[in-house]
């Protein structure tokens, strides 16, 4: 199958947006006691939040996931590739990365503790290198669902996700309005997945999803409701966490941010004719296939030179300390991105052994000959995979909401969560092609088809 350039645009974009964003949104201040502090931008400047439109991106990065998905697992089914194959795989993809950089940040970690760092400043770095790690347990959870949610997609067509939609409605309400406890994180998982399903609408075109004037529709009908929601509703104009605001837009996604979504994805389709032209030009599509082979080692490690400037440049007092949010602060933003750019170049490059030892275990596990020898296992050992899934989901969204240093302590339920459920993936009978009943060969070819979808 032939790749969509204009979905690898999307994600590569939407990576590139994270990555800026947070930079932006990041400033460092040094005490008077050579501490280092770094206030929330968005509290301290409250018309930054208007920012935030620009920058969250992520709709377009679970709606380019959902069509590659929807691909990739239309082709398996095909092929005969069980269902806790193709998960398995796809979360080995996801897991192996996560895992890396989770060990070595948690190892730094533990001997910053034993050290004696101060557990404030150990407790801020650590929630600095997991702030992106809320997207990892959704998309987790997606992936696992993308099966049964194929299988709604291929039967309701484009009302698939318009009933996620109503649901994830539904779900709002009670948390809101009724305060029911707990209910609202449902909408993690509701809100995404209208994206990711539309993306399915976008590879299969069924109810002229894709058409201008449905894409007109979603972009002015999506926008104009979040203008009503903001405007006239309970929902700021924040389309990222900002501490003490309730609502929000993010912790559950609210209304607002579903409805952001669905014009963010509108505009997408209506400009897709004209990016697919220029996707035809090499230079352009040469750059978007770098980025894209990469983009999980710049969502997961992008903080990284925010500390390494940090202790080069603030610690010692060689940085220039404008007042915080002031004209002159935003002026060193510019020289603040650039340097931050050179260091992240550097350390992508440091980790191009590493990338290619984890590609090189990850070919290995999904060779034909892994496959078939796991095949039959599969069965017996599936549990593995979803209690490994399980664990793994559980110990990211602890992550996500308490950093890998919360209260300055190392956190040894999470780290062993995320360890215990790696290895299970990892060895689960699933984590293999899992083709019922091919040949070594047919395993082969459908291997390289899947790589390409």
């Amino acid at each position: 199958m032939e790749r969509d350039r204009y979905v690898d645009f999307l994600r590569a974009w939407a990576i590139v947006l994270v990555v800026l964003g947070h930079w932006v949104i990041t400033g460092l201040v040094r005490q008077p006691d050579g501490s280092i502090t770094a206030p929330e931008l968005l509290a301290t400047v409250p018309w930054t939040q208007w920012l935030t439109l620009g920058f969250q991106i992520m709709p377009l990065f679970f709606f380019a996931g959902g069509c590659a998905a929807g691909g990739s697992w239309a082709g398996a089914r095909e092929r005969g590739v069980t269902v806790a194959g193709w998960v398995g795989r796809r979360a080995v993809r996801l897991l192996l990365p996560t895992g890396v950089y989770s060990g070595l940040v948690l190892v730094a970690v533990a001997v910053c503790a034993a050290l004696g760092v101060d557990p404030v400043t150990l407790a801020l770095v650590g929630w600095a290198l997991a702030m992106q790690f809320w997207f990892l347990p959704v998309y987790l959870l997606l992936s696992a669902l993308t099966p049964a949610l194929y299988a709604l997609h291929l039967r309701w067509g484009a009302l698939a996700p318009v009933g996620t939609a109503g649901l994830a409605l539904l779900v709002g309400v009670l948390d809101l309005a009724a305060g029911v406890p707990y209910v609202g994180a449902l909408d993690h998982v509701l809100v995404w997945g209208v994206v990711y399903q539309l993306g399915f609408c976008l590879r299969d075109g069924p109810a002229g999803v894709g058409r201008r004037r449905v894409a007109v529709a979603m972009t002015v009908g999506g926008w104009s409701a979040f203008a009503a929601l903001v405007g006239f509703g309970p929902f700021p104009v924040s389309l990222i966490l900002v501490t003490g605001q309730d609502p929000s837009n993010t912790n559950p996604p609210s209304a607002a941010m579903l409805a952001w979504a669905v014009g963010q994805v509108g505009a997408c389709l209506l400009v897709a004719p004209v990016m697919r032209r220029l996707l035809e030009r090499e230079r352009l599509w040469r750059a978007v296939r770098a980025t894209g082979a990469v983009s999980m080692t710049l969502y997961l490690w992008h903080m990284v030179p925010v500390l390494v400037i940090a202790a080069a440049f603030y610690l010692t007092g060689l940085a220039p300390q404008p007042a915080f949010g002031s004209a002159a602060w935003w002026g060193w933003r510019g020289p603040w991105l650039l340097v931050l750019g050179v260091v992240l170049v550097g350390v992508v490059r440091l980790l191009v052994p590493l990338e290619r030892r984890l590609a090189s275990l990850e070919r290995r596990r999904a060779s034909p000959e892994a496959g078939g020898s796991r095949a039959d296992a599969g069965s017996r050992w599936a549990w593995r995979l979803w209690a490994g899934l399980g664990l793994s989901v559980w110990a990211l969204t602890y992550f996500a909401g308490h950093g890998f240093a919360y209260g300055g302590r190392f956190p040894v339920w999470g780290a062993a969560g995320l360890a215990v459920g790696t290895v299970l993936v990892l060895t689960a009978g699933g984590g293999g092609t899992g083709v019922r009943g091919r040949t070594a060969q047919g395993r082969a070819q459908g291997g390289a088809l899947e790589e390409a979808a």
